[in-house]
């Protein structure tokens, strides 16, 4: 008997072994239909093929095996697993989070179908055709249908004797009822006559752009060809290059040959950029070059179109180019050669919740590293990387760092390279910093605009161009407040406030989603003075159609792109000048490429400055510089008005001179004296439970066991700024490693401790989790 090992989506440690029935064939990557427990089924994937019987315990048999082969490699297990293993989550979790939800399940796909349309057998000749036709002499309607077929299947033209049956076209039901005029009964009438007969064929859902006119790739600058002419010569040495370019350099461009030479050498290319919006200009881009030879993977995609681009990765003619976000460094691929993380700084690339926490760009490196050699090993045991030469290279592209990155670069563990002039010699904006503070102390804001930023954008918009408002707020107010007692609306399910959305004349939890309605009369003193207070970009809105009643104004942020098509068209909108303001959340600030810009506003800088995060100046200065970037792309230079109340910031004058190096320096050194990042790895460890008293024992418990093995290492337990999410009560640990510790043994320890706690009786209900490397 064989024997199985078996990944099940639930939230356990480890696989689950059970018998292979005897006469079938399977393989490892394959799924099969498991029970589990007394009643479940689920889908599992074998991870491993051994005769090992286990002991102690009646192995169940694998009910059924649903693929005839497999639809996850080798490289990907081995993907999988030291994503486990470092991001200590279930093999499970990544499982789920992995698999598009259609191939976890035994019927979750089912491939898109269309109705065509042919003669049946016996009028597949001249004569019997003329007999058809005057039969149907009698049948005016029913006539008209199938010479129509005739005619769209150039049957009308077949020469029986000279002929070549294979010319004869196909044809859709849709197609022939379009032509036809004829109704559905008509049709139906033709079937049951037996004239005609109707057969499903299945076709792909992906939508492939048509026939495309490839154009001619732009040769590079001068400075981009320097930089492209390092970047070969160090990525020859270098697993990972960071390219560090000022916005505006033209990344892309060196991008796109890279691209070529990659696919030159018949490699696979995985491009990731942080955020969905950006897919939909540089698809755009991209597909103008290299056609149907480039596949798009996100979260906006059905399910069904997920599971097809997953299946074409897996076939014989998979694409050369993947352009997606996080999620794509899941995909399937054969032959990787490059991998391209664009604005690799960015947050958005580490995934939050649920589990598994990984961050895209480590998760992109280590499957950059694992893509070596021949994947055929028979027993499904890990390949081990390290002691092979990486096939794949990672370019990590960027106009702000993230200070880790930079700090390999600058220690040799990364190559780097820099490009620090704008395409066609292009100024850097101007930035003037506008002191919010004087301007209320004398009452001359309009609301949350300053005079000058009002000018400017006037100016802007009489000389036929565009500007960009940017505010890191959703929502029309972050607060409803009481003007009489001070009550303020907060969640029943969570330790915060909630937004108040006037579009929808509601208040909600950005934390859990739960939605109220919004008070007429305070239920404290009975009063209907409410007042929200702050500014959301749905109130940024509001007051700029107000100033400017004639401007065409757009808003991006979480709500107005639910959709794919709501963030191509607000991109394609502003892009082709159909609207001529855009305001906009982190999203306007990652990358987007518009030729009009000549001024950006930051409405807000402190709303960033301000956050209780030992990344908050790094965060502020990347969010600042590159929405800055956004300005002057194209023709003048661009102007950036920065609105806050704390000009003298050593950080504020970072960003208004670009000045990365000196940031850097000091940041760095404050992280090393306080044993932060980039000098130390951080492990969060968050506890939850419904009942404050049981997470504050547990979070004691397990901290006393950290410091035994951990000592000085552990901080807390406390309280976590918003200390109550989904009616459940948390409790927070900081470690912190330094390099050249034995990760391996901490993994073990952090995993007995979460072990430990879930044996003690008390403590069942608990909920421990880990988030490695937090951003």
């Amino acid at each position: 008997m064989s024997y199985a090992d078996i990944i099940l989506p639930v939230p356990l440690q480890g696989y689950f072994t059970y018998a292979v029935p005897e006469g079938a064939t399977v393989q490892v990557g394959m799924r099969v239909l498991v029970s589990f427990g007394r009643s479940k089924k689920y889908v599992g994937l074998i991870a491993r093929l051994h005769d090992t019987q286990p002991q102690g315990y009646a192995v169940k048999t694998i009910e059924q095996v649903l693929d005839a082969t497999p639809v996850v490699t080798q490289q990907q297990l081995a993907h999988w697993q030291w994503m486990a293993d470092y991001y200590l989550s279930p093999i499970g979790d990544v499982y789920k989070a992995a698999l598009p939800a259609g191939l976890k399940a035994e019927d979750g796909y089912r491939p898109r179908t269309e109705t065509y349309i042919r003669l049946t057998p016996q009028y597949r000749n001249a004569t019997a055709l003329h007999i058809a036709l005057n039969v149907l002499s009698r049948a005016r309607k029913q006539l008209q249908a199938f010479t129509e077929y005739l005619a769209l299947s150039h049957w009308d033209q077949f020469d029986e004797d000279h002929g070549d049956p294979f010319n004869i076209s196909e044809v859709t039901k849709e197609e022939l009822l379009n032509a036809s005029g004829a109704s559905s009964d008509t049709l139906n009438q033709l079937v049951k006559r037996q004239f005609l007969e109707c057969y499903e064929r299945e076709v792909g859902r992906l939508n492939h752009g048509g026939p495309y006119r490839p154009e001619l790739i732009q040769p590079l600058t001068a400075p981009q060809q320097q930089a492209y002419d390092v970047l070969l010569t160090t990525m020859a040495t270098k697993h990972v290059t960071l390219l560090h370019g000022v916005t505006g350099s033209g990344k892309t461009e060196i991008y796109i040959h890279l691209i070529e030479r990659a696919l030159e050498r018949h490699e696979q290319v995985l491009y990731l950029l942080p955020e969905i919006a950006l897919t939909v200009q540089i698809m755009q881009r991209l597909q103008r070059i290299f056609g149907d030879r480039l596949g798009i993977y996100h979260s906006k995609y059905a399910d069904a179109e997920r599971v097809e681009i997953w299946q074409r990765q897996l076939s014989d003619r998979p694409y050369d180019i993947i352009l997606g976000a996080r999620s794509a460094v899941f995909l399937p691929f054969q032959r990787l050669g490059l991998v391209i993380i664009d604005e690799e700084h960015e947050t958005s690339y580490k995934q939050q919740d649920p589990a598994p926490r990984y961050h895209a760009r480590s998760a992109a490196i280590m499957l950059a590293h694992l893509a070596v050699g021949d994947w055929q090993l028979a027993d499904g045991s890990k390949p081990k990387a390290k002691s092979q030469k990486p096939k794949a290279k990672v370019l990590l592209g960027t106009a702000t760092p993230s200070l880790e990155s930079y700090h390999n670069a600058k220690t040799g563990k990364y190559g780097l390279v820099e490009l620090k002039e704008r395409y066609k010699g292009m100024q850097l904006p101007e930035i003037q910093v506008v002191d919010t503070a004087d301007l209320q102390h004398r009452k001359m804001m309009a609301g949350p605009f300053s005079p000058l930023l009002l000018t400017r954008i006037r100016e802007a918009l009489e000389r036929g161009e565009q500007a960009i408002l940017f505010q890191n707020r959703r929502g029309f107010a972050p607060m409803l407040e009481c003007h009489q007692c001070g009550w303020v609306p907060r969640c029943q399910h969570c330790d915060v406030t909630l937004t108040y959305h006037r579009q929808l004349n509601q208040l909600t939890c950005h934390y859990c989603g739960a939605t109220y309605s919004v008070p007429t009369v305070c239920p404290c003193c009975e009063t209907t003075d409410l007042r929200t207070h702050g500014y959301g970009t749905e109130k940024i809105e509001q007051q700029l159609r107000e100033c400017f009643p004639e401007a065409r104004i757009a808003r991006m942020d979480l709500d107005t792109t639910r959709t794919r098509n709501a963030y191509e068209r607000i991109i394609s909108d502003f892009s082709a000048h159909r609207t001529n303001i855009l305001i906009g959340t982190q999203m306007v600030s990652k990358g987007l490429d518009f030729d009009r810009v000549s001024v950006v506003g930051i409405i807000n800088a402190d709303s960033m400055l301000n956050q209780p995060d030992f990344r908050a100046y790094e965060h502020a200065f990347m969010m600042m510089a590159q929405v800055s970037g956004r300005a002057g792309r194209k023709g003048r230079r661009g102007l950036v008005i920065l609105q806050t109340k704390q000009k003298e910031l050593p950080v504020i004058s970072h960003v208004v001179h670009n000045d990365y190096p000196t940031l850097y320096r000091q940041l760095t050194a404050e992280r090393q004296a306080f044993r932060y990042p980039p000098y130390t790895r951080l492990v969060y460890v968050f506890l939850r439970h419904r009942t404050d008293a049981i997470v504050h024992d547990a979070s004691l418990l397990m901290a006393s066991w950290l410091r035994q093995w951990f000592g000085s290492r552990v901080l807390g337990p406390d309280k976590p700024s918003v200390a109550k999410v989904r009616q459940e009560h948390i409790r927070k640990l900081v470690l912190k490693f330094e390099p050249g510790l034995d990760m391996p043994r901490v993994r073990q320890y952090l995993l007995l401790a979460q072990q430990q706690l879930a044996a003690d009786k008390r403590f069942t209900a608990v909920t421990v989790f880990f988030d490695v490397d937090p951003e």
